[in-house]
């Protein structure tokens, strides 16, 4: 129903627009605050790259995200992730990742790009709070955050928005009525824009989200996904139609699909529930990493990879290598 609504196909929306309103009038109070000085913002000593996006729902952020740090990385820059952490509860903040950080505590997109990347990754609901503690830690290059584009309490030396290519910005109007956080205008003011899927518009770059093999969660065994016998995929992000249609494109003919609300949390008798005898549970990496302690041997993720065009990707790494001194 909500797709329905923010792509302006249902006429609900216009109940909404008194709220959306009300949305824009108070976000864009808070943005002027900042930039007249009436609220104060934290610069950190080393460069803080944004990577966000203007509508609510799943854009592609993360996998952006692990594709700009281990691209660093490989260049041989010591680069720290930090995040709101959204759907952990942890009992102290900031909170530094760890082996042991479990995705309750943390949130799944933190504890995924910490056990994807290596790299030092701390969350906290004041993002500044997260990159003091990666800093006392020890020396990094840059900070890449996690979401926090209207986070405008930690100043930021690169904003890149991530789109979503085949959705776009839906009927254009703010949360709730529509899916925008901020308006489209906004994009004039960043520095980058990456388009996941879909057609690129100019000055965007395009990205497009490659799988490789099926992982057994269980065992670390890998597997082309359509080797795997009666396939129920299982999706808990923000847009689990994408996920779908990868299986899709990879040839795999998934007896059933079940989608679930992002960030949600997973027990044993919930999932196993899911498959009968014979059959293979197929969820996305984000899933994968709330299901670890309690994984049985039929059940796989769906790792993804960014990839953008090999020119626009070096232009955007050395706009961003140029800012660390």
């Amino acid at each position: 129903m909500i797709e329905r609504i923010w792509s302006g196909s249902s006429l609900v929306y216009l109940l909404l627009l008194p709220l959306s309103w009300l949305y824009g009038l108070v976000s864009g109070l808070i943005r002027l605050s900042y930039r007249c000085g009436l609220r104060k913002s934290w610069r950190a000593p080393v460069p803080v790259v944004i990577v966000g996006n203007l509508t609510a729902g799943g854009n592609g952020k993360t996998p952006m995200v692990i594709w700009l740090v281990e691209q660093l990385q490989q260049r041989g820059y010591r680069v720290g992730v930090v995040s709101r952490g959204y759907g952990g509860k942890s009992a102290v903040y900031p909170l530094v990742l760890d082996a042991q950080t479990t995705t309750r505590q943390a949130g799944d997109e933190p504890v995924l790009i910490y056990q994807r990347t290596g790299a030092p990754v701390a969350i906290s609901p004041k993002r500044a709070e997260a990159v003091q503690a990666l800093l006392n830690q020890g020396e990094l290059d840059l900070i890449i955050t996690d979401d926090g584009l209207q986070h405008y309490a930690l100043q930021r030396d690169f904003e890149l928005v991530v789109i979503d290519g085949v959705r776009r910005f839906g009927n254009g109007w703010w949360l709730p009525a529509g899916p925008m956080r901020e308006r489209v205008a906004r994009l004039k003011t960043v520095d980058a824009c990456v388009a996941n899927g879909g057609v690129a518009q100019p000055g965007e770059i395009a990205m497009k989200l490659q799988a490789q093999d099926a992982v057994n969660i269980a065992s670390g065994e890998r597997r082309p996904a359509i080797a795997l016998p009666h396939v129920v995929a299982m999706a808990g992000i923000g847009h689990p139609p994408r996920f779908f249609a990868t299986l899709e494109k990879l040839g795999v003919e998934a007896d059933r699909e079940i989608a679930f609300a992002d960030h949600q949390e997973y027990n044993h008798g919930q999932l196993a529930a899911l498959v009968s005898q014979g059959q293979t549970l197929l969820m996305t990496e984000k899933d994968a990493v709330k299901c670890r302690a309690f994984a049985q041997p039929d059940w796989w993720y769906l790792p993804v990879e960014a990839v953008l065009p090999t020119e626009q990707a070096e232009q955007l790494l050395q706009g961003i290598q140029k800012l660390i001194k």
